[in-house]
């Protein structure tokens, strides 16, 4: 579908001549067209709003207020908008409003010609207006569609496994008609407010349905509510195939606040596995040699070179951890041929955007595919992590050992490279990991002991 918005709307910039872009009616970007220099300043022509509009996918409250202002929600032609420097509209608009059946669907922009020089041919505006009427009806016919299948779809997420649920999937799959066994990929967007989108560009079907985890039971359990209500958005995106996921994501990033374009994964490096190597003195936690499977404690090693910056960011001050606020973030599925596996294609879904809210360097849209351990992870952490070992170093009161502990395990256990990653000296860390070992009573020398609380430490923060 994104290829049919696309083509019409260069077709709208042959016909005037102009660059056009194209959004919905909540601003949100679609497609846009090739941006040119001028021919005689050979200047861009872009303004602050206009390369926001490409860069983010949407507009602020303040640009679409300022807009709506000249009545394009009620317009059925063509409307010039002037230009306004201090707004940061430097090149005047003309705005085709796209309309389907009288209610308006999006809007088609194009930069008007500087002052003093002729506008669009009125026959050329007229054939472009045609095309906006196409425009309408797709955007119509699409959330139509979404929204008429919204039943169906959450029916299929909330069903309890067994026959409920293979009927949900059978009902699903006869109101998608022969669409139905194509290739699917399931979308979560949490924490979501509640209110449903006019139109998904590429969705088959969206619904809002309660989010489980965190504490939460049974997916349509309400009770349970976690932020924001406990809602998310799901959405069941169409592809053509396996290849068609990019741009789907692109659909997908529309849907967050400040979203910019997704890419693929954060290839942000995990701190690699160490040499076995010694630990110093430690303080109160005394002298000890040896290796533990996760990696050494002692010098940095053949690994040393690398820093450990995504060790640092993952626990550091910029993470969303379970008691700092949410962001919004989304997670897909791995696609799915029929509707058989969409439930677990739902799990997944979950998954991933849980682990992008956990860590950031999974971008604010994660793949199932890319978010690496968070896979078992997320699995395992449906309920509040509660692991006798890691119950007290979970607390509040011991946070900074807590995120001690997680960049050492992170590091594979060099105190090196974790000591420069917290800006910490190394006999520091050693009293902290020392104090760690008192408080969950495990040998951090010991692989078991490290494997179960790096696990703990990980998962709590994905409740």
């Amino acid at each position: 579908m994104k290829g049919d918005y696309q083509d019409l709307v260069d077709e709208i910039s042959a016909l005037l001549g102009a660059p056009a872009t194209l959004e919905n009616r909540d601003f949100r970007l679609i497609a846009f067209g090739a941006h040119d220099s001028d021919s005689d300043s050979g200047e861009l022509t872009l303004d602050p709003v206009r390369t926001r509009s490409i860069l983010t996918r949407q507009s602020t409250a303040a640009v679409r207020a300022w807009f709506e202002g000249f009545g394009i929600a009620r317009a059925t032609g063509p409307v010039r908008i002037p230009a306004a420097p201090d707004a940061g509209v430097f090149r005047g608009r003309i705005c085709l409003p796209v309309r389907s059946r009288g209610i308006v669907q999006g809007y088609v922009w194009l930069l008007d010609q500087e002052p003093g020089k002729p506008g669009p041919d009125p026959a050329a505006l007229a054939a472009a207006m045609e095309v906006a009427q196409r425009i309408g009806v797709l955007l119509a016919e699409e959330a139509k569609a979404g929204a008429d299948l919204s039943r169906e779809f959450q029916a299929v997420l909330t069903a309890g496994r067994g026959w409920q649920q293979d009927m949900a999937v059978a009902a699903l799959r006869a109101a998608l008609g022969p669409g139905g066994d194509g290739l699917h990929a399931a979308v979560c967007v949490a924490p979501w407010p509640g209110e449903t989108p006019a139109s998904v560009p590429g969705a088959a079907a969206v619904c809002v349905v309660p989010l489980r985890g965190g504490g939460a039971g049974e997916p349509g359990d309400a009770a349970a509510a976690g932020p924001a209500g406990g809602l998310a958005l799901a959405v069941l995106l169409r592809l053509r195939s396996t290849d068609a996921l990019a741009p789907a994501l692109t659909a997908v990033a529309r849907l967050l606040p400040r979203a910019a374009e997704p890419a693929a994964a954060a290839a942000g490096s995990a701190a690699g596995a160490g040499t076995a190597g010694s630990r110093g003195s430690a303080g109160t936690a005394g002298s000890r040699t040896g290796a533990g499977t996760a990696g050494s404690r002692g010098g940095v090693g053949a690994a040393g070179s690398r820093t450990a910056a995504a060790a640092g960011a993952s626990t550091g001050t910029g993470s969303a951890g379970p008691t700092g606020p949410q962001r919004m973030t989304a997670g897909v599925a791995d696609p799915v041929r029929g509707l058989a596996e969409l439930p677990a294609a739902w799990e997944q879904a979950m998954a991933a955007a849980r682990a992008a809210a956990a860590e950031p360097r999974f971008g604010p849209v994660a793949q199932w595919a890319q978010i690496g351990p968070y896979r078992l992870l997320a699995s395992l952490a449906c309920d509040p992590v509660d692991d006798p070992a890691a119950r007290t170093l979970l607390t509040p009161a011991h946070r900074e050992l807590a995120r001690t502990a997680e960049v050492f395990l992170d590091c594979a256990g060099q105190a090196g490279r974790a000591a420069a990653a917290l800006g910490i000296h190394r006999q520091t860390l050693y009293y902290r990991l020392g104090r760690v070992e008192q408080l969950t009573g495990l040998d951090l020398d010991a692989g078991e002991d490290r494997l179960l609380l790096h696990m703990a430490l990980k998962a709590s923060r994905l409740a």
